[in-house]
């Protein structure tokens, strides 16, 4: 069934071109991107490619602002289980084991979880699953710790869980406040993500300003509370060889969250946000672009090196890469 054509968000449309896909010298494909760099008391656009203050669906790069509505409503847990809130995780041992603490803790098994059954993103934990036998399961889907805190959150407050998906819930009428509120943005838009639960559009430019203002939130706030559990466990937030784990882990001061359809966003510790969607949605450019405002920012990090490692195979070998232009 066909889906009606809707207008095209100027975040895409007028994105300019930021990343080359460089085959032996010859450039084979474009990527357009926008990216927006906030200040750190949220104001000016210190650097604004493309139509950054147009909607887009940040996708999990809004989990983060997802667990702070969360422990605003009451959610108390372990630090590692609020990066794994704020997480699209690899699915390996260890996520998992936290996942099913996360749910025993308010009496629940894996039985409550509501999003979409899917391998394990670890290649090695995929092939484990597929070797024994095993299927898709929403336990080893990324967005298994987002759901398990949200129905942690509803037996906190007494909330239905069978329900806790829907967009009039009061769980996710508080992520919309709380979202809204950060961001600065109106919620123009509302639709299901993959996993099941409801996805909120905002600006780029907000959701920089959300990362810039929990990158540097007052210690004893709820906002430092979970940026501070995010940069404690990036491996919780993201997995073995993920790039998002190893910014988190070598650059100081800073939280970090990668979505899907290529989206990416950063706070840093003095406040200053990053947001970027490459228009196509394809991810493989997204960490080149990031590296490339990280440095034109001046932010040192042994992590940039990983971001920019992206190389073109021809036979197997090396004979290009993505290359960050315009920036």
């Amino acid at each position: 069934m066909s889906t009606p054509h809707t207008v095209t968000p100027p975040a895409l449309d007028d994105a300019p071109v930021l990343a080359h896909y460089v085959r032996g010298g010859f450039v084979e494909s474009a990527h357009r991107a926008s990216v927006v760099v906030t200040a750190a008391d949220g104001g000016e656009h210190l650097l604004a490619l493309g139509a950054v203050d147009d909607p887009v669906f940040p996708r999990s790069s809004n989990k983060p602002v997802q667990t702070l509505a969360m422990v605003r409503a009451g959610l108390r847990m372990p630090p590692a289980h609020l990066a794994l809130a704020s997480a699209s995780h690899s699915g390996e041992d260890f996520h998992l084991a936290a996942v099913r603490e996360m749910l025993a803790s308010v009496g629940l098994t894996e039985g409550a979880l509501q999003n979409t059954p899917d391998y394990p993103v670890n290649e090695e934990a995929r092939e484990a699953v597929i070797r024994s036998g095993g299927g898709k399961l929403p336990i080893t889907q990324n967005c298994s710790g987002k759901h398990a805190a949200m129905l942690a959150t509803c037996v906190v407050n007494g909330w239905d869980t069978a329900t806790y998906r829907d967009p009039s819930h009061p769980l996710q009428v508080a992520i919309a406040q709380t979202l809204a509120e950060l961001t600065g943005d109106e919620i123009t838009s509302t639709a299901v993500d993959g996993c099941g639960a409801p996805v909120m559009a905002v600006t780029l430019a907000g959701l920089a300003r959300a990362f810039g203002t929990m990158a540097s939130a007052p210690a004893g706030t709820h906002e430092a509370e979970v940026a501070d559990a995010i940069r404690a466990n990036p491996a919780y937030l993201g997995g073995t060889g993920r790039d998002v784990t190893a910014l988190i882990e070598h650059t100081p001061g800073l939280i970090a969250k990668d979505g899907a359809e290529s989206v990416y966003a950063v706070g840093l510790a003095d406040g200053r946000g990053i947001a970027l969607k490459v228009a196509d949605g394809y991810p493989r450019a997204k960490p080149v672009i990031l590296a490339a405002v990280l440095r034109h920012l001046g932010v040192e990090s042994a992590a940039i090196a990983q971001l920019e490692h992206s190389p073109v195979l021809g036979h197997g070998e090396p004979v290009g890469a993505i290359v960050a232009v315009n920036l």
